[in-house]
């Protein structure tokens, strides 16, 4: 029996648990509106945010990779709605042994650009991802693939440097689409601004700032959309959306403030959808700047995180002990996080000789729920002589400040894409993954760099999460970052839409809806 049945087993236990436990509304048409049946050819989506690159290599955050993963560009596997592994643009696979995969691809496809998917494509699109000179700040996440070999025009072997047990899951996810081999060779650098992929629909334009177009892929080799045009616009304003998607300007906005649930639940013309996530919010401390531990602990013990999640989050998600969801493999919940106690908290600064009054900055984005998480915590570490100087920018400069190291914390969540343990713990405190791979808190220790490394060749899913519980305990002892809140997604939708969803990974499902005018 192979080592790495036991993530698939627990994987198939957590998606059944998400699906008894999880109160999604359907994304099906209400009757009574007086609509037209006929359909719609553009469905236009609301962000509040625009992208930062379309190049899966170099994107860094789930709200752009939302535009592209899985509706320009496409996997060799993907998940279901259960979080269970299904043929992609591979057909088939086996695990040979503990180090080495092969994959047999489907056959017929092309990209967008004409070039054609096959084995050298895959090898391609690995290639550069791995090669250090491409400089991607998602080589690391892969960096167990050591190579990866053309047995013959649709077959490939994966041979990895040690066994990885979350192989499946990155390979799921978006680091791992697959790229135009013609584009790789023509222009690379393009692909940030110009995704060429398999998918179900096609890149048209980018206007910064405003919206990005994709079309509908007429030569696609799936299922084709039943629309024409799919357009994500730029809406800053949070009630702009929500008045948007109501009144049928828009169909979708997947960024909902949670101070509008008892509006849209009592609209006629919406409707929300809600799930489970595999993301935690959380409070980071930059630790090569805010260099005293005793500092970073006290602040860890003022803030009243249920205080946050009932007032800030009005009960969405639940108070999270670690950066780890309990829906990631991996999770403990025996790890646990400091207590709320002002006592203690102004104590530990009084041990390290910290000044009443001083400034600390907080970097946060501009979404609403953050902003007021910032201004709570601003109010609660008054109470321990802190002066919290908050910082809101939009997205893009937000990510801008934590790669320059241009802040001491910050308020930030990290979106677990594959559900699985080592793509939490590997990107987020990892040495090798210090800036945009995702360890924003610049942390490095080298104890906890062992136990990530080993849990990550670990097949035993026992001894793997033990391993991530040590880690994880250590993380939070020295405090390098506050848990605050384990996700629950929410999307809103317009009653003209059908088959919409979000996944766990709060990536918008798309292909499959369908728009009644």
């Amino acid at each position: 029996m192979r080592k790495i049945k036991g993530i698939f087993q627990l994987l198939l236990i957590v998606a059944i648990l998400q699906a008894c436990s999880t109160a999604n509304k359907s994304s099906e048409t209400k009757s009574g509106d007086g609509e037209s049946s006929s359909s719609a050819d553009e469905l236009i989506i609301l962000r509040q945010s625009d992208a930062t690159s379309l190049d899966p290599h170099f994107t860094v955050d789930v709200s752009s990779a939302n535009v592209a993963h899985g509706k320009v560009y496409e996997t060799l596997l993907t998940f279901d709605k259960n979080r269970n592994f299904t043929p992609l643009l591979a057909k088939s696979w086996e695990q040979v042994d503990d180090t080495t995969w092969t994959f047999e691809l489907n056959e017929g496809i092309t990209f967008h650009d004409g070039a054609a998917f096959n084995a050298e494509a895959v090898k391609a699109t690995f290639d550069r991802l791995l090669d250090p000179a491409t400089a991607s700040p998602q080589r690391d996440k892969l960096g167990m693939i050591q190579s990866v070999t053309v047995d013959d025009e649709y077959k490939i072997t994966m041979k990895l440097n040690q066994p990885y047990a979350g192989l499946l899951a990155i390979l799921a996810s978006q680091e791992s689409s697959i790229l135009s081999p013609k584009a790789l060779q023509e222009n690379p650098d393009g692909l940030k601004t110009h995704p060429v992929g398999t998918g179900p629909f096609v890149f048209e334009s980018w206007t910064s700032g405003q919206s990005i177009v994709l079309k509908a892929n007429d030569n696609y080799w799936g299922k084709k959309p039943a629309y024409k045009t799919v357009t994500f616009k730029i809406v800053p304003e949070a009630s702009t959306r929500l008045a948007m998607v109501e009144n049928g300007e828009a169909h979708i906005s997947d960024q909902v403030p949670v101070t509008e649930l008892a509006r849209i639940e009592n609209s006629s013309t919406m409707s929300l959808f809600r799930t489970e996530g595999l993301a935690v919010d959380f409070v980071g401390f930059n630790v090569e700047v805010m260099k005293d531990e005793k500092v970073r602990q006290a602040i860890s013990q003022a803030i009243d995180r249920e205080a946050i999640i009932s007032g800030v989050f009005e009960n969405v998600g639940t108070l999270a002990n670690s950066a780890m969801s309990p829906m990631v493999v991996g999770y403990s919940k025996n790890v646990k996080a400091y207590d709320y106690d002002i006592q203690k908290a102004k104590s530990l600064l009084q041990e390290a000789g910290f000044a009443e009054g001083t400034t600390i900055r907080l970097l946060t984005d501009d979404r609403k729920e953050r902003v007021n998480m910032a201004e709570v915590i601003q109010s609660q570490l008054k109470g321990i002589g802190i002066n919290l100087e908050i910082q809101v920018v939009e997205w893009g400069t937000f990510i801008d400040e934590l790669t320059q190291k241009k802040h001491e914390m910050f308020i930030s969540g990290w979106g677990n894409a594959t559900g699985d343990g080592d793509y939490n713990q590997y990107n987020l405190f990892h040495t090798a993954s210090h800036g945009p791979a995702g360890n924003f808190f610049y942390y490095s220790n080298t104890e906890v760099d062992k136990i990530i490394e080993e849990a990550r060749g670990e097949g035993d899913l026992t001894k793997r999460a033990g391993l991530y519980e040590k880690a994880m305990q250590i993380e939070l002892d020295e405090a390098v970052y506050i848990p605050i809140r384990s996700y629950e997604h929410l999307a809103i939708y317009n009653n003209n839409v059908k088959n919409f969803w979000l996944d766990a990974s709060n990536y918008a499902k798309i292909s499959d809806v369908e728009i009644t005018k």
